[in-house]
């Protein structure tokens, strides 16, 4: 059907030249050392990785640099991708999407040949959601293919590859039409109506909750160790964060995700006719609250989508974009494919992502006659084991992006074995006092505003309840807040827990934040306890 080559090849002539449907297909050695199916079986195996998040933002115009850590220094080695990913997901939760907790205290549900339920509890609050089922012919247990939203997808492809649907409404665990301080939801149930968690992340959170009851159920229906997830548009987006954030998911397929989805955010205000960030944040919650300092300004950013395409690295990835709607990106999107793509191939798993824009058909969400191979190659790969992976860039030459334009990195070269000797730890934080609580500020300043983050730190003893007190620089104005409730917007400020966060365990902190006009450096928080 077309030509194949190495994909760092095809990778490198299109960053170059803009060039369009080009095939790729991993190095023999890929294949030979069966890299190409790889899901952890865990949501999180960075979770023990230390992160610190940086004290102050700079701006770029260029993609960062996956390969370079927040302490300046670059990878040598594959062992060290496990904790480099765990510093952009906290810069995409911090930044962009608001925090995915971890799976809650219960999570219990059913698994049936024809439905999903899953109820969840934590702090003394529960709710519960069901997703439909629909069985491939033969015999089980399956793989499955999350699909969320329920259009967009090819579920016949789905199903003739060998693999269930299950249909997951999104909108029960994160409701769109709400405002920002009053989320609703299963997802805003249990962690607040005022979260600062984006939709996405309450989505993707949804996706990891449904393989929780699948691990619990025995596998005589679905098997737990090959899930995908798909969807369009706004599920595209949801479905490109499910997989960027839950490292079970075997196949991520995000289709014409736009704004707020796979295109990469210092690209869309350069690109004709997309989404505005201001528009994709502001036309739904689906960003995390903090996003909206960076709407303008994309290249204060210190995380962009082409690195949240490298968490979902090395496992399969198909991306999937329509170059007739301008609306949606796909120039920019192309950007960040080839950026991911860039960590996929240091990994050893170039034929691992695939990505196709180059389609006829301009309706938005339409089924696709171009991806119903890739789709069906990728399904039997990564879920089914089978085949090989697609491993094909075929981009449009209406939105081709130049990768080069975008980076001043180079793709390194990782050794096989463990890191030369790691990195000095950081040092250490400023002891807890004996009893209440203390609070640290980092704040974010650009030219006329500013974002702050709270840290609230308990002492020897829990506390069940704080207040945070600060004196905000002459002129600063508070626009926007989050996870604290703030008893003005001037002056002297009192930032007051919210209901889920004001229990801290001893020597455990908790953060809030706030945006403001003006300037915000120089302020001094005090803590009081309960």
């Amino acid at each position: 059907m077309f030509t194949r080559s190495i994909v760092a090849g095809a990778v490198a002539t299109l960053a170059i030249a803009g060039a369009v449907s080009v095939a790729a297909s991993p190095p023999s050695e890929e294949v030979a050392t069966g890299v190409t199916v790889t899901a952890a079986g865990v949501e999180d195996d960075g979770v023990d990785c230390p992160v610190t998040l940086p004290g102050s933002l700079t701006s770029d115009s260029r993609l960062p640099d996956p390969f370079t850590k927040i302490n300046g220094s670059r990878l040598t080695a594959k062992s060290e991708w496990r904790c480099r990913r765990a510093e952009i997901k906290r810069l995409a939760e911090r930044y962009v999407y608001g925090e995915k907790p971890p799976k809650p205290s219960s999570v219990t549900g059913t698994v049936s040949s024809g439905n999903i339920t899953v109820n969840v509890s934590q702090g003394g609050r529960s709710a519960s959601f069901s997703a439909g089922v629909q069985l491939p012919s033969g015999s089980g247990p399956f793989p499955a293919v999350v699909v969320i939203g329920g259009f967009g997808a090819d579920t016949a492809t789905i199903r003739a590859a060998g693999a269930a649907v299950i249909s997951y409404d999104p909108l029960a665990v994160g409701r769109e039409g709400t405002p920002r301080n009053n989320k609703q939801g299963a997802f805003y149930t249990l962690y607040g109506s005022a979260s600062s968690t984006g939709l996405l992340a309450a989505w993707a959170w949804g996706v990891s909750r449904i393989i929780d009851v699948i691990e619990q159920s025995g596998g005589s229906v679905l098997r737990a160790d090959a899930t995908g997830v798909t969807g369009c548009s706004r599920y595209g987006k949801g479905a490109f964060a499910a997989g960027a954030f839950d490292q079970r998911i075997a196949l991520t397929m995000p289709i014409e995700s736009g704004s707020a989805g796979a295109p990469i955010f210092r690209g869309l205000p350069g690109e004709s006719g997309s989404q505005p960030l201001s528009s994709a944040y502001g036309e739904q919650p689906w960003l995390g609250d903090a996003f909206g300092s960076f709407t303008s300004n994309p290249a204060t950013l210190p995380v962009d989508t082409h690195e949240v395409v490298g968490m979902i690295a090395p496992r399969g990835l198909f991306i999937m974009e329509n170059p007739h709607v301008d609306w949606l990106g796909a120039r920019s999107g192309s950007v960040a494919a080839l950026g991911g793509a860039e960590v996929y191939k240091a990994l050893g798993a170039g034929g691992n992502i695939s990505y196709w824009s180059d389609v006829q058909d301009g309706t938005h969400c339409a089924s696709r006659s171009e991806w119903r191979t890739p789709l069906q190659q990728s399904i039997q790969r990564f879920l089914l084991g089978t085949g090989s992976a697609p491993a094909v860039f075929r981009i449009s030459s209406r939105k081709a992006g130049n990768l080069a334009e975008w980076r001043t990195w180079q793709t390194p070269t990782l050794s096989d074995g463990p890191t030369d000797p790691p990195p000095a730890d950081p040092p250490p934080a400023d002891p807890p006092p004996a009893d209440g609580c203390t609070a640290t500020a980092s704040v974010n300043q650009w030219t006329g505003g500013f974002v702050a983050t709270v840290r609230v730190t308990a002492g020897a003893a829990a506390v069940n309840g704080w207040t945070v007190t600060a004196t905000l620089p002459s002129g600063a104005t508070i626009v926007n807040s989050w996870e604290a409730t703030r008893s003005a917007g001037t002056g002297t400020v009192a930032f007051t827990n919210v209901g889920h966060n004001g229990a801290i365990a001893a020597g455990q902190s908790v953060e809030f934040g706030f945006q403001g006009t003006g300037t915000g450096t120089g302020m001094t928080p005090g803590c009081a306890a309960g």
